[in-house]
């Protein structure tokens, strides 16, 4: 997310330009932050390319950190997925992969220092009790009965929580700000929670764990770091952040910068609700095709690069609300695999079609390119005999005026092949079509019939030699632009429930041997990709990545 022709706007990229010419900034260090508790999704995407992006151009590093400070919701399965997701997108961290879990032992040396210099205590409150307390956003909040507990009540009460003396949800360490402070987040928020869970980088060596609000900014400053970017609905968290940077004898000083997050349509990001569809079942997983998930993309076929061009050209402000259309991530990912995807043929839905007069026992193989813009990409042979398949669709019996397809008594271009003619539809005892009888021009190979115009190109496969592969078509998993936006209906309501439709198709011979998550262009069909765990079952399945027809392009000519 490096380049600097794009017109999309990157505010934070122009802020730390600014900062650099006026020597405000020597080197610049961002971090990644996720937690471990789900796969990332294209949000994240758009968060790693800003943060990876930002140290590359700048000469800088950029950080992998994960925030593990939950270990109920946190698993290995998880960290390894999100490094495996950032390595596919082309970022590498600087150093070795960070935890916040790494701090530990310092956080809990600078909680007790805020309880020596009187600006922490520990609190007996149960969780219900804080929120009653804390006031509303009209209403300022009491103070806790036990705010003014002496300092050395304070550390002992806050070793024995270390120490596991008491039960969850017992006692919390809470800062001493401003319980009428018109930011909520100011209200004596909570440093410290009991938890008796284990954890997967530290074990059982700790029973009580740091919020995320007193974890990040010191794992910030601990790191060097000078710009924690993250999306605008930590802004009012800000100046909590300062505040314990202003408090705590910490090396660095970060600054905070928020942006908007990325809001596409047709999709949820939130991991929870993800999470809900990976544990009901309704998809395979959190890298199933139709998930925003990163890994998901990555299965269904979509590039690294096509990912990276799709977050520059939304670009990055602080304009919250803005709902991105999905066409324009299929535009990214066309625009990559029109240069880049081989070309093949693949009936989906196969018709017979025999031509009756090309002998049983013609051999013939026509040499085609592997692309048509690209010669590195060799050339591919279409075998030509006498019984081929082409799709049902391109088939009508009583076609309407501007049906340029196959008809009877019509003619139609078989795709680098010849001109051919309807001459008999084969029906069984229920009338349905098993078969048409076609008769090839021998003339019209590499040029025009004599005398007549010819508009329809078909595609087709030889039938014996057609290599049979299951096509799994893929569709938005919602049906309505905004699945969680009203809260009064379960999002799981507006599932797209035709978001898979799975065929038994018939392809071109090139395709009987092809590496996992290889992607071509079925001609007039779409672009595909080789399904990467059916390929290590030794099954060959394709995605459907997207449709031929780039519907956001055309709304951006027209604007």
């Amino acid at each position: 997310m490096t380049n600097e022709s794009s017109s999309a706007p990157n505010f934070i990229r122009n802020q730390i330009r600014e900062e650099i010419e006026a020597g405000k900034v020597d080197t610049v260090v961002t971090r990644f932050p996720p937690e471990p508790n789900g796969f990332l999704h294209i949000g994240h995407a758009k968060s790693i390319c800003l943060n990876f992006g930002l140290a590359e151009q700048f000469g800088g590093d950029c950080h992998l950190r994960f925030d593990d400070t939950n270990p109920a919701r946190e698993e290995q399965a998880y960290i390894d997925a999100i490094k495996a997701d950032v390595e596919w997108l082309g970022f590498h961290w600087a150093g070795k992969v960070r935890f916040a879990s790494d701090y530990f032992d310092q956080l809990y040396a600078w909680a007790q220092h805020l309880v020596r210099e009187g600006k922490a205590y520990v609190d007996d409150l149960s969780p219900d009790e804080i929120r009653e307390y804390r006031g509303t956003l009209t209403e300022a909040g009491r103070p806790s009965p036990y705010r003014d507990r002496s300092p050395e009540e304070n550390l002992d009460l806050l070793e024995r929580m270390r120490r596991g003396e008491f039960a969850e949800g017992e006692k919390v360490l809470r800062a001493k700000i401003d319980m009428a402070s018109p930011n909520i987040n100011l209200r004596d928020p909570i440093l410290y929670r009991i938890r008796h869970a284990s954890h997967h980088q530290t074990g059982d060596k700790w029973k009580i764990y740091p919020s995320y609000d007193f974890t990040h900014g010191q794992s910030d400053a601990i790191e060097g770091v000078t710009h924690s970017v993250c999306t605008l609905e930590f802004e009012d968290h800000r100046p909590l952040y300062e505040w314990f940077l202003d408090n705590l004898p910490v090396p660095a000083r970060p600054r905070q910068i928020e942006f908007a997050r990325l809001n596409l349509n047709y999709t949820v990001t939130s991991k929870r609700k993800l999470k809900l569809l990976v544990d009901e079942g309704v998809v395979d997983g959190w890298d199933d095709p139709r998930m925003p998930t990163i890994s998901g993309m990555r299965r269904r076929g979509y590039t690294p690069a096509s990912i990276r061009k799709f977050c520059e050209m939304i670009g990055v402000t602080r304009a919250e609300g803005g709902m991105v259309d999905i066409a324009m991530l299929y535009h990214a990912i066309r625009s990559d695999l029109e240069d880049n995807a081989p070309r093949a043929m693949c009936v989906l839905k196969p018709l017979k079609v025999v031509l009756t007069n090309v002998p049983e026992d013609h051999d013939e193989a026509f040499e085609v390119a592997g692309h048509p813009a690209r010669d590195d990409m060799g050339v591919r042979r279409l075998p030509f005999t006498r019984e081929i398949w082409i799709d049902a669709d391109d088939f009508m019996e009583e076609p309407p005026k501007k049906f340029f397809r196959l008809a009877p008594g019509k003619e139609v271009r078989l795709r680098n092949a010849y001109v051919i003619r309807c001459d008999e539809v084969i029906k069984n005892a229920a009338g349905e079509i098993e078969e048409l009888r076609c008769s090839v021009d021998f003339d019209t190979l590499g040029r025009n019939p004599e005398g007549r115009k010819v508009k329809g190109v078909i595609h087709w496969v030889s039938a014996a030699h057609a290599v049979p592969v299951e096509v799994r078509l893929y569709d938005n998993l919602f049906q309505v632009e905004a699945p969680d936006r009203d809260r009064d209906v379960d999002f799981l309501e507006h599932l797209n429930r035709d978001s898979l439709t799975v065929v038994q198709g018939c392809a071109e011979p090139s395709l009987a041997e092809v590496a996992p998550e290889t992607r071509y262009q079925f001609e007039r069909v779409g672009y595909f990709c080789a399904d990467r765990h059916a390929a290590a079952e030794g099954r060959r399945v394709f995605n459907r990545i997207v449709g031929l027809k780039d519907t956001w392009a055309k709304i951006q000519k027209k604007g």
